[in-house]
């Protein structure tokens, strides 16, 4: 028997998990100083994972859950499918445009601009979700998921890089890092890779489709309590699958490995069935107002602070041996006096995450959304 999909009203839970995880970006990108930071806050150096390691995969999990919620509701409402590609098209260009312009800023260079991002991976991505979420029904979503993710491992493990030979998933060796070389040249991350690449971007278009399959199960005319219940039991079997495919193709941010799909959705799905249970169930939503006004803007929050991020690091102060940026300056001179360097830094941290939900109180109040 068919499933039945619900017109719900707006799911608040995803809002607000969207929230935590504007604010987890904005704690760990914005430290008083990168040589002060808890583990927790910093990325894995290679394989295995922190929980700064959860914060990527869980916008693009969240990118798919609302597919089925703003392209499925308006499907139902009749609008054309062509309609809907144009859209998303030219939303997926605008992103990516935007991604490349924050890369230009503040010294364009176009000899080693960096083309690949954050934001132009989640461009891309969105795209190709969006498309595959239009032509398939969740059985094709879920086969062409399993087919990027098992492609993926076999071709990073099978095929023969020059000069490497094969199987080969070191940091500046390996298939992936192999072809973004030839592909984008100087305009990487790094001299010789970049965390964002053309191939890594393949198996992140899995953790969208992981997404789209959490949103559509939440569309469904199924009881509440088993919608948080099938989350929490098929994100539990994500976790245990990414935990053993790690023995063959490990955890692996950078890479974007199939481990590391299954194991960051399966404690996404976790998470956003919690969340449907306490916000959208149970109805308990007071203490989740912060979150709210940081997940109705995220794109916003990306751009306006990557954009203060390069002011702080590039507005000089001070003189002499003392002259440096003023994010460094407000840092040493109000932070590190009263917490010292480890817990200043996080606490500069902290006041950017709180700098930014008066930032957005504005636009929240006003109804403005600017939105992935």
């Amino acid at each position: 028997m068919p499933a039945v999909y619900l017109s719900a009203p707006r799911l608040q839970s995803l809002d607000v998990f969207r929230g935590l995880t504007v604010a987890a970006m904005l704690l760990v990108n914005n430290p008083g100083s990168w040589e002060h930071i808890y583990p927790p806050l910093e990325h894995a150096a290679w394989n295995g994972w922190t929980p700064t390691d959860l914060v990527f995969p869980f916008f693009l999990f969240i990118v798919g859950v609302a597919i089925p919620f703003s392209l499925g509701r308006r499907l139902e409402l009749g609008v054309a499918r062509s309609a809907l590609i144009g859209r998303i098209v030219l939303r997926s260009l605008l992103i990516v445009l935007l991604g490349i312009l924050l890369n230009a800023i503040p010294h364009f260079d176009w000899a080693t601009l960096r083309l690949p991002g954050v934001l132009q991976r989640i461009g891309v991505v969105y795209l190709l979700a969006a498309l595959i979420y239009l032509g398939t029904g969740w059985r094709g979503q879920l086969a062409v998921c399993a087919l990027l993710l098992i492609g993926y491992w076999l071709a990073m493990t099978m095929i023969p890089v020059l000069g490497v030979g094969t199987g080969s998933l070191t940091i500046e060796a390996n298939l992936a890092q192999y072809l973004d070389s030839r592909i984008f040249g100087t305009h990487m991350w790094r001299a010789t890779w970049d965390p964002e690449g053309l191939l890594s971007t393949v198996p992140a278009v899995g953790s969208a489709l992981l997404g789209i399959l959490a949103g559509s199960w939440l569309r469904t005319d199924r009881s509440g309590a088993e919608k948080p219940l099938g989350l929490f039991l098929v994100g539990g079997c994500g976790i245990i699958a990414g935990m053993v495919w790690d023995h063959w193709f490990p955890i692996n941010k950078n890479l974007w490995t199939s481990s590391y799909v299954l194991f960051t959705a399966g404690i996404a799905a976790q998470l956003l069935g919690g969340l449907y249970a306490v916000v959208d169930l149970r109805g308990h939503r007071s203490w989740a107002g912060p979150f709210f006004v940081l997940g109705s803007n995220a794109l916003l929050v990306f751009g306006l602070s990557g954009l203060l991020g390069r002011v702080l690091i590039n507005l000089m102060v001070g003189s002499g041996s003392e002259r440096m940026g003023l994010g460094g300056w407000i840092y040493t001179r109000i932070f590190v006096p009263w917490a010292g360097a480890l817990n200043g830094s996080l606490a500069y941290a902290v006041a950017m995450v709180l700098l930014f939900m008066l930032i957005l109180l504005v636009p929240y109040r006003r109804g403005w959304f600017l939105r992935f």
